[in-house]
């Protein structure tokens, strides 16, 4: 939180003051990391903390009033940006830096929160509204699909959630069918950061989509359990990744100038897998920290993509 200890106690101050507006009349019953939560049943002051409530509530349809920073960047992940509308959220943070000043000024009736959000925090933004944190543990590359339930449930709108979730396994199906009449199927997905490139887990939630799209994604033995990436790799290194598919994600501009160096290294050349022109170049903001069903199908647009002639 980026907050001085005179506004801690002010916006405290504030928030008890609000405090008979967080339980509303008529509500539904939610399980969340903190116990069951009693949240409107027609939320419509919505403010989202995480990317993956943002992208939740985007798909079925609710426009949030709120949200973070996406990683790497001073706004909204560029995936969302076609889906939102002229009213766009206010941000309100940044990835594990909530403003609770600003969450406080949009005064929400329902806040949806991320995984993992420490204890204090959800004690300060429960008082301004129900607060609806998912109860992950650890790596797991489905996490994404609860999440999602649990946030469609929250706003009222299960069936949409449901809906967009198949919608999804259609298409990652659609594109199994494709890649298992092909010979190649093996695929690692990188990050190159200006220090070098990092392999990505096979336990996250685009390498859990590639799988389920019919690609076998490994790590090549390079990251420990319960890391979501691995150290970063010297370029002497590289052959370790080669794989039928390469799928390399940037976050930034000095990523991208890093990588387009490595390219032009002798390493680099040496891979199989550049040899035969099967890597791919994709969104490190959407691949390696998006959540959610429209993140999903971004993914999947991207991955149809590559794989057509």
């Amino acid at each position: 939180m980026f907050l001085t200890k005179t506004c801690r106690l002010a916006v405290a101050s504030l928030v008890a003051l609000l405090a008979f507006v967080a339980v509303p009349a008529q509500a539904t019953s939610v399980t969340t990391a903190y116990g069951e939560i009693e949240v409107p049943d027609a939320p419509e002051r919505v403010v989202t903390l995480h990317e993956g409530a943002l992208d939740t509530a985007l798909a079925i349809g609710i426009a949030p009033l709120g949200a973070v920073t996406t990683r790497g960047g001073d706004g909204v992940a560029r995936y969302i940006e076609a889906h939102l509308g002229d009213d766009r959220p206010a941000i309100v943070g940044v990835v594990r830096e909530i403003n609770l000043e600003a969450v406080l000024a949009l005064e929400p009736d329902l806040i949806l929160a991320p995984p993992r959000l420490p204890e204090a925090q959800y004690r300060l933004l429960s008082r301004m509204a129900p607060t609806v944190v998912p109860l992950t543990q650890g790596f797991d590359p489905d996490a994404w699909r609860s999440e999602t339930r649990l946030f469609a449930q929250a706003l009222g709108r299960e069936a949409e959630g449901e809906a967009a979730l198949e919608e999804v396994d259609a298409r990652a199906a659609e594109l199994a069918e494709r890649i298992a009449a092909a010979e190649a199927s093996s695929a690692v997905l990188v990050r190159w950061m200006p220090q070098g490139p990092m392999v990505m887990s096979d336990q996250l939630f685009s390498t859990g989509l590639l799988h389920a799209a019919g690609l076998a994604i490994h790590d090549a033995g390079l990251v420990q359990e319960g890391k979501p990436h691995s150290d970063t790799l010297s370029l002497e290194n590289l052959s370790r990744v080669d794989a039928d598919w390469l799928f390399l994600a940037t976050l930034n501009e000095e990523g991208d100038e890093a990588l387009e160096a490595a390219k032009a290294s002798p390493a680099f050349s040496r891979l199989d897998v550049v040899d035969r022109d099967r890597v791919v170049p994709v969104d490190g903001q959407l691949w390696t920290s998006a959540t959610g069903p429209l993140a999903a199908q971004a993914i999947l647009d991207e991955l149809d993509a590559a794989l057509s002639p």
